[in-house]
Formats: structure tokens, C-alpha cells, sequence
């Protein structure tokens, strides 16, 4: 797979793929622990797109639990930007969440806004516990909003990366790995076969 606009790989495959089984244990444990005596509790699992697929996708196969997917768009990195324009929900948020174990799964917390906005909403409708998962983490600096994320992959430096599901307007959602761009490849015109915008 050739992607010459790529810089540097901050984490490779491996790296990745080890740590989402790290995830998937602890994850599975701690729900566990919250359905006690209570196994045919309903989990959650809310994926938010379209950053989160690739990660959501890997991660399900390490939970052993009875559980149902239900996703949720936000936009807050439309084409070509490379800082958050500030959240915003871009499809139904589900309603039926009271009493049920949800675990939100997000890319990256970058600047807070989108992991905050729907923990809140969903809080709303007083789920039986709510978490959160990201597989990449930006330095505290970098937050607009505060936000409890209780599952973190990898804390990265404060730079825009691009692969397992991060893109840049539209593309390298595919590139297996986590890595910054060239810095010629940002802002060019959508137009350029395989490259970023």
C-alpha cells in the first residue's frame, strides 16, 4: 500500500493491534463487573463516525459480551481543517439509553468537544453507567472542554495524524497505522488522486 504524502509513523500495526487487545480485556472486565448479578443487562457500544470504525470494528472482537451497536455521526473536522470547528450531532442520537451500560468509542480526544457533547446528551437519559474509549489522546493543552475519557489507547503529541480511521478530507481512513502527513500533502485541492485535500 503506497502513501507518499505520509511523514512519519507515530505507531505502527502491531502497536495498535496489541494495545486494542489490551483495551478489550479491561473493557470486558469492567462491564463485567457492572452487570454483577445482573448478566442480561443490555451494553451499548456507540461508535462515533466516521473516525471511530476501523477501532470500533477491532475492538467488539475482543469483547466477550452480549451487546448491540448503535452509531452516532458528529461533525467537528469538515474537509480540509485540521483543528476542530466545534462539535456537532449529524444524525439521531439514540433515545433509548436509560438504564442500559453504554461505552462511547471515539478516534482521537483532540479538543474535547465532541466526546463531551455526547457523554452529556447521552447522561440525559441516565444510562446505568457510561464510559469512554479513545485510541488516541492529545496533551491536556490541547482541550477546550474538560472530558473523562476512561479508556485511552496511546497518548500522542500534539500533532494531526491521519490512518486507522483518522482522515484527512476524506482520505487515509484506510492506512493502517498512525502517522502525520508531509506537510506539502495538507492543503491540496480534493481533486488529486489518493491524496489528502
Amino acid at each position: 500500500m503506497v502513501f507518499p504524502e505520509i511523514d512519519h509513523i507515530l505507531l505502527t500495526r502491531e502497536q495498535i493491534a496489541a494495545r486494542v487487545r489490551e483495551m478489550g480485556e479491561r473493557i470486558a472486565r469492567d462491564i463485567n463487573l457492572e452487570l454483577g448479578n445482573n448478566p442480561e443487562g443490555e451494553v451499548v457500544i456507540i461508535p462515533i463516525l466516521t473516525g471511530a470504525l476501523v477501532l470500533t470494528a477491532d475492538l467488539i472482537r475482543e469483547l466477550p459480551l452480549r451487546l448491540s451497536l448503535r452509531v452516532v455521526a458528529v461533525s467537528s473536522y469538515p474537509g480540509t481543517s485540521i483543528t476542530s470547528k466545534g462539535a456537532k450531532i449529524a444524525g439521531d442520537l439514540p433515545r433509548d439509553l436509560g438504564g442500559k451500560h453504554v461505552l462511547i468509542i471515539d478516534d482521537i480526544l483532540d479538543s474535547g468537544q465532541t466526546i463531551g457533547l455526547v457523554k452529556e446528551l447521552i447522561l440525559q437519559q441516565r444510562p446505568a453507567s457510561l464510559r469512554a474509549c479513545v485510541l488516541l489522546r492529545k496533551p491536556e493543552s490541547a482541550r477546550l472542554r474538560p472530558v473523562d475519557v476512561e479508556y485511552v489507547g496511546f497518548d500522542i503529541p500534539n500533532e494531526f495524524v491521519v490512518g486507522y480511521g483518522l482522515d484527512y478530507d476524506g482520505f487515509y481512513r484506510n492506512y493502517p497505522q498512525i502517522a502525520t502527513l508531509k506537510p506539502e500533502a495538507i492543503g491540496r485541492s480534493s481533486g488529486v488522486p489518493g491524496g489528502a485535500a
